[in-house]
């Protein structure tokens, strides 16, 4: 009996660890993480992001917007016919409201979460680190299947 309660502390405390680990990791890969610029035409509201660069058109991922070749013209503006709207007429864009990519939620800056005690126009990088999906959180088959829905589950959304 006494080695089956021992062998439980272990595990116990093997699996303390385990998070603590992965939460350290986590922090780490936040605290890392660049900040992205990202840049909208003026004229179609496009948005250049380096995250996703524009392989169709021979532009790689990670690109940043000032490395962009000058004959750059923005995609959408030279497909609808408005002209060569060069990197000139994009402006650098900062979003206010991120998009969860497992349930559709939508964590509004301007709204913030006042019934989870984060305030109205709490930005988004100021979230605690430990901020999970309201929605993903309650609701049970999501959390099963994806664990806790944490913030870097969500992507800026252009609206």
């Amino acid at each position: 009996m006494a080695k089956a309660v021992i062998k439980a502390k272990k595990a116990r405390a093997s699996a303390t660890r385990t998070v603590r680990s992965k939460a350290k990791a986590q922090k780490a890969k936040q605290a890392t993480a660049p900040v992205v610029r990202r840049y909208k035409c003026r004229f179609c509201n496009y948005v250049y992001s380096p995250l996703r660069g524009e392989p169709h058109n021979g532009i790689p991922e990670g690109t940043e917007f000032d490395d962009l070749p000058d004959t750059y013209v923005c995609p959408v503006c030279g497909y609808q016919g408005k002209g060569k709207i060069g990197k000139w007429g994009f402006e650098e864009w900062r979003p206010t409201k991120y998009l969860c990519a497992v349930c559709g939620y939508v964590y509004d800056e301007e709204r913030g979460e006042p019934h989870h005690g984060i305030k109205p126009g709490t930005r988004f990088e100021d979230l605690p680190d430990d901020y999970v999906c309201p929605i993903c959180a309650m609701d049970t088959k999501i959390s099963k299947g994806y664990g806790k829905v944490f913030k870097q589950s969500f992507e800026p959304l252009d609206v």
